[in-house]
């Protein structure tokens, strides 16, 4: 797998995953302010007259500048990937591990009762516990809820979304942006710990 280099704005915020490729664009264009971490990959160009070749050496973590201020994203997008990510592909109603096919969103106030399709109404649920709870309220039901649902913040975001590819000198920088409740013993293995 290709490594992944994460791209921040100036003031340090971490914004997106990008590619070897665009990073060297974005080398190119001057457009890198300033770096941190090991390399991740040397790219080397042409030959020039002096028969010298160009060689440029790609951080792990570039921060970037631009016209105005990248921000970064204020919610991110809820997706199963992330989600089950979450939750540590366990099921929140059950407590069991499962494999990325057996798991489902399930929605604790059901969208027919008027829940909407948000982080904090989602749980990752092995396909038995989501027919079981079906679009029941949990109080109608005995079962309970193992952890609270929540909506990471954009270090955590992009830590879910590239757990499998991630460097450490790129985790450490995110952990030290994770909400306090999870920068101790999240994501511990590459898996994240849900709550």
């Amino acid at each position: 797998m290709q490594a992944q280099i994460l791209r921040l704005n100036l003031a340090g915020q971490p914004l997106e995953w990008v590619s070897w490729e665009e990073a060297a664009c974005l080398y190119v264009r001057d457009l890198v302010t300033w770096t941190l971490g090991g390399v991740v990959q040397t790219v080397h160009g042409g030959i020039n007259r002096q028969g010298e070749r160009s060689r440029l050496d790609l951080a792990a973590i570039i921060a970037c500048g631009g016209e105005r201020m990248a921000r970064p994203r204020a919610r991110p997008p809820l997706t199963n990937r992330a989600l089950f990510a979450r939750d540590e592909h366990t099921c929140l109603y059950c407590g069991s591990w499962f494999p990325l096919r057996d798991l489902t969103r399930d929605h604790v106030q059901p969208v027919s009762k008027g829940g909407r399709d948000v982080w904090e109404n989602v749980v990752t649920a092995c396909r038995r516990c989501n027919q079981h709870k079906g679009n029941r309220l949990l109080q109608d039901l005995d079962m309970e809820l193992l952890a609270l649902p929540f909506v990471p913040n954009a270090a955590e975001y992009l830590a879910l979304i590239n757990s499998v590819r991630i460097r450490g000198d790129q985790m450490e920088f995110l952990r030290g942006q994770f909400s306090r409740p999870r920068q101790e013993g999240w994501l511990v293995d590459g898996l994240p710990i849900a709550g």
